[in-house]
């Protein structure tokens, strides 16, 4: 029985059957309406209300037609479609008034042939305005209760009693095929908490534990819904609820759930990036898009996870011409169809090459001729580099020189390096070849016509090979995430972020600057990983549990954003500094990177690796190796 009526109220009636329904409802308020007046009048004469009924029909038929009342999706009716009912049956009951005065005027014998009361006509209208909107709402409530029952919902706790959860109620409650029954809603604003909002008393946040979610239909889940996402915030009810344990996720913002671009399904879990323990930078330049109109635009390392995020943000801009370089074929085919269906896809050239190879570089340089070089292109991972330093000087310093030297030749406008916060103080090789980068391409500013920027920043979240991808892997497989010491911080940042910080410095630079962010509080790896183990609904150390596993050769505790000695030079971003580095003697360095750079091109990959790290060391004199087989260059 309950499938047969879950099958008749899943299927969309024909809006004549919803007309017709609303024709009866206006008949039977009629006739309710004659009887309670007239029957108090001399009693009921069954030829004058049919006649009254016929007429009262006919008009409130034409002004349903006119408002197309019978024309919305009765199970999704809501406030316009009430609102449209209303307005129809109050023009109804004037025009019948203004019809029976009219008669009345014109055939002096009207109340003997059909005596119409305007008690009984207004008594009229407010039936069938009741009945109508009743029996709407009566339609959509068992629509939602048989279709998508209270048993097979998620009971969930809204957090967000503003414009945004009041929106994100609605849309929950009038969404086909929603899995979600809002049973509490709360608030950290102390001028809402005790109000009501749709019925719902909205509690303090801060009094969310075990028992509250028990005794609000044991609640699973609580949805974010707040405009003002601020990560403190964020951690705040992730942290709440983390002990219950509740499932957090989040609504996608105001604008796109306003503009209908949402169904409950993209209701999604809380990110690690939500909870990234800074407000996001914004970086948002119109200047940008201008400096970048009509250019020609390279882009080295463009299929890597700086690279490749930068160009699907180039890709979107008026450049003339973009051209995607890297030596990875997969990953570059990968971006490639990625952004096959972009209306500017015809301006991208995709190159498989490296940035290694002299000759392929001057001929890719002379034929396309760039304005601007962002150049991303470099080997990232600390233990493979410290295994392979020969790879590692090859690419990240004679690569980086190589390039720089093709944008001087060829008179490039600007030529952006991303560099890293491992280039500080280095205590690896991979760190320190991104150190000898810097200091070369500073070498070309300091005669070149170009200006030569670069850009340094923490991590990235979610880049190939970085700590969350890591740990989701090893989730996947049940555990344990691995970290390599319980004290180890790194400062992290969005992959947006970085590639905004290099587009604004490609604007704001105007050669030699060293750019760096100013990236708030350190985040704790231990802390990170418990938030993602509760972020995927597990608990630690019972689901999954952590592993210490020590330090890998060349590994920091903490990273440094300046190195010692370096202050810093503000800039009209207050995020965005310019890092006043210590360069002596420009024109020893520059001899002693074509050294490095001649050396590594002749070098035994192994029997000159000790070789090959002693010129690194002479060239960046703070570069002290740290559970290395390096260290004992140091002593």
């Amino acid at each position: 029985m309950g499938n047969l009526w879950r099958g008749g109220l899943s299927i969309n009636k024909p809006r004549w059957i919803i007309l017709l329904l609303d024709m009866i409802i206006v008949a039977a308020a009629f006739f309710a309406s004659y009887v309670l007046i007239f029957k108090h009048r001399g009693g009921v004469e069954l030829d004058n209300m049919a006649r009254q009924a016929l007429l009262v029909s006919i008009v409130y038929l034409i002004w349903f037609c006119i408002f197309g009342t019978f024309k919305g999706v009765v199970h999704k009716t809501g406030i316009r479609e009430l609102q449209r009912i209303v307005l129809a049956i109050g023009l109804a009951y004037f025009s019948t008034a203004l019809i029976c005065k009219v008669i009345e005027w014109l055939y002096p014998s009207y109340d003997d042939m059909l005596p119409f009361s305007d008690t009984q006509l207004l008594f009229h209208a407010l039936i069938a305005g009741f009945g109508m909107t009743f029996s709407r709402v009566l339609y959509r409530a068992l629509y939602h209760e048989l279709m998508w029952g209270k048993d097979n919902r998620i009971p969930v706790i809204l957090f967000g009693a503003g414009n945004m959860g009041n929106t994100t109620f609605h849309f929950i409650h009038t969404t086909s095929r929603n899995k979600y029954r809002i049973v509490a809603i709360m608030d950290d604003n102390p001028h809402r908490i005790g109000n009501r909002i749709q019925g719902f008393k909205i509690h303090d946040i801060n009094t969310l534990n075990k028992e509250f979610a028990q005794r609000h239909g044991n609640a699973s889940e609580i949805i974010i819904a707040v405009d003002d996402r601020k990560p403190e915030r964020l951690n705040t009810v992730f942290k709440l609820a983390e002990p219950i344990p509740l499932i957090v996720k989040i609504i996608p913002d105001t604008a796109r759930l306003l503009a209908g671009e949402v169904a409950t399904r993209q209701i999604r879990s809380l990110r690690i990036e939500d909870l990234l323990g800074r407000k996001a930078i914004d970086l948002d330049n119109p200047t940008i898009a201008s400096e970048m109109k009509g250019q020609i635009v390279l882009v080295t390392g463009g299929a890597g996870s700086i690279g490749g995020e930068l160009v699907r943000q180039l890709a979107h801009t008026d450049l003339k011409q973009l051209i995607v370089l890297d030596q990875a074929e997969s990953a570059l085919y990968d971006i490639q169809q990625e952004l096959s269906n972009s209306d500017h896809f015809s301006r991208c050239n995709f190159v498989v090459g490296n940035v290694r190879d002299e000759a392929f570089m001057d001929t890719l340089f002379q034929f396309y001729r760039p304005t601007y070089v962002f150049h991303a292109a470099a080997y990232k991972h600390v233990p493979l580099m410290e295994a392979n330093p020969y790879e590692s000087i090859l690419t990240n310093v004679w690569g980086s020189y190589n390039v720089a030297l093709l944008a001087d030749k060829y008179n490039v406008s600007k030529f952006v390096m991303v560099s890293t916060d491992k280039a500080v103080n280095p205590t690896n090789v991979m760190g320190a070849t991104k150190r000898v980068a810097e200091i070369a391409v500073s070498t070309v500013n300091i005669y070149s016509r170009t200006n030569f920027i670069v850009t340094r920043f923490g991590n990235v979240l979610g880049s190939n090979g970085s700590v969350i991808p890591l740990f989701e892997k090893q989730m996947l497989k049940g555990g344990p995430l691995t970290i390599t010491d319980p004290n180890i911080t790194r400062y992290f940042m969005t992959i947006p972020e970085a590639c905004q910080l290099v587009q604004e410095a490609a604007v704001m630079g105007k050669g030699g600057e060293i750019f760096v962010f100013d990236m708030g509080e350190p985040v704790k790896i231990m802390e990170l990983a418990k938030q993602m183990i509760r972020l995927k609904g597990y608990n630690y150390p019972e689901d999954i549990d952590i592993k210490i596993v020590g330090l890998r050769p060349g590994e920091k505790i903490f990273e440094e954003l300046l190195a010692n000695g370096e202050n810093t030079e503000k800039t009209y971003h207050e995020k965005i500094m310019i890092a006043k580095v210590n360069t002596s003697d420009i024109h020893l360095q520059k001899a002693r990177v074509e050294q490095l750079c001649a050396f590594a091109k002749a070098a035994d990959p192994n029997d000159d690796k000790m070789n090959l790290v002693q010129l690194i060391k002479d060239i960046v004199p703070e570069y002290r190796s740290q559970n290395s087989d390096f260290s004992v260059l140091d002593k």
